[in-house]
């Protein structure tokens, strides 16, 4: 099998609720994502997307994505889509870094081996461990108040796991977990995630308030490793990290200095899904947990992120994020879908969700067949 050509579309993913609100004044409200296609022989096609959340939450976004992948793509005509090792000898080859990128061609090439191979991804990732896992929501930064009616209403949908935004003035972050607390129960889990937000100094005043809180993870509270582990090692709060282990080296640093207890597992910050196989497997190995997501993403992302989940064991998972919640616009016919809080992967082969080609437009750019 080799790749005949492959296209590449873009459009538009709005917030469900109005603006999502960081630490640092980020907001968004609707950015860009990108899909890929690669048509192979046999009439397979593999769909694949990535959505990086704005252009000052991580080293990557929405154009650059289109960019690099424009880049790759003269190189990765002719090569076998269900060989992945090459895929990515292919991509790296073309370009350096980018994982990002690189993660939307890995996601469509294991949409085609799953089809080829007549198996749904999470077979292909080393079996099913779980046919249903627990979801969160994000609640964006605001007002004490605020938040704490965002879970309610939330919780009236069925769920039970909040990733609470913080990262702004300690003493009010602190007010604003204390609300979120008040209105949730020991069934319910809270992180409070900083999103990197705080100075040193300011997180070690926040973390000495929410230090006599119950039942609160607290995530990733300053911009560097290096003030992450200083804030760890004055703090029992169990921690979380997610921005600042770009690499599996970074995460083995970070592991063998006492950094965390679990990490936020996002498929493109790992090249996709092969990537982030590799460091669901080392963070068993470490004994850690984790959630598993993506910086942002629509119908696809989600398909791919709920087959990474659903083959890890359910001792592993913090919780995870079905982005396809979280926007109003769907390309494949909002699938797959939430009940009640919790989450799960299609059982058909590949990432088991169909595509609305009608729904997108014409490609923003394509390599191989009759364009180029």
């Amino acid at each position: 099998m080799r790749i005949e050509r492959m296209e590449v579309y873009g459009y538009q993913l709005s917030y469900r609720y109005g603006d999502y609100m960081m630490s640092g004044n980020q907001v968004v409200t609707s950015i860009p994502s990108t899909l890929v296609r690669i048509l192979a022989g046999d009439g397979l096609e593999g769909w694949g997307e990535v959505c990086p959340l704005g252009p000052l939450y991580l080293d990557s976004h929405g154009e650059g994505a289109r960019a690099a992948i424009r880049q790759m793509l003269p190189s990765l005509i002719g090569v076998d889509p269900t060989n992945l090792s090459a895929m990515h000898q292919a991509m790296n080859g073309s370009l350096r870094g980018h994982t990002y990128a690189k993660s939307a061609v890995d996601m469509a090439c294991w949409d085609i081996l799953g089809k080829q191979a007549s198996l749904d991804v999470a077979t292909l990732l080393g079996g099913r461990m779980q046919e249903q896992f627990p979801l969160y929501k994000a609640v964006p930064l605001g007002p004490a108040e605020q938040m704490q009616q965002y879970v309610l209403d939330r919780r009236e949908e069925g769920m039970h796991c909040f990733q609470l935004k913080i990262g702004a003035d300690p003493c009010e972050d602190a007010q604003r977990v204390a609300r979120v607390l008040e209105a949730t129960s020991d069934n319910d889990l809270i992180i409070a995630d900083a999103n990197g937000g705080w100075r040193l100094q300011d997180a070690m005043n926040a973390v000495r308030l929410l230090e006599p809180m119950q039942r609160i993870l607290l995530e990733e509270p300053c911009r560097t490793l290096e003030e992450c582990l200083h804030v760890r090692r004055h703090t029992s709060l169990p921690m979380v990290l997610d921005e600042v282990l770009p690499d599996v080296n970074t995460l083995i640093r970070a592991f063998n200095a006492g950094g965390m207890e679990g990490i936020n597992l996002k498929l493109s910050r790992f090249s996709g899904l092969t990537g982030s196989r590799l460091v669901r497997d080392l963070i068993d190995h470490l004994g850690l947990r984790m959630t598993i997501e993506d910086t942002w993403g629509g119908d696809l992302v989600t398909a791919a992120v709920s087959h990474l989940a659903a083959s890890t064991r359910k001792d592993l998972v913090i919780t995870v994020s079905f982005m396809n919640d979280w926007v109003n616009e769907h390309v494949a016919h909002y699938q797959p879908r939430s009940v009640k809080g919790f989450g799960s992967a299609p059982s058909a082969p590949g990432l088991g969700v169909e595509v609305d080609l009608k729904s997108l437009g014409k490609p923003l750019f394509a390599w191989g067949g009759n364009t180029s």
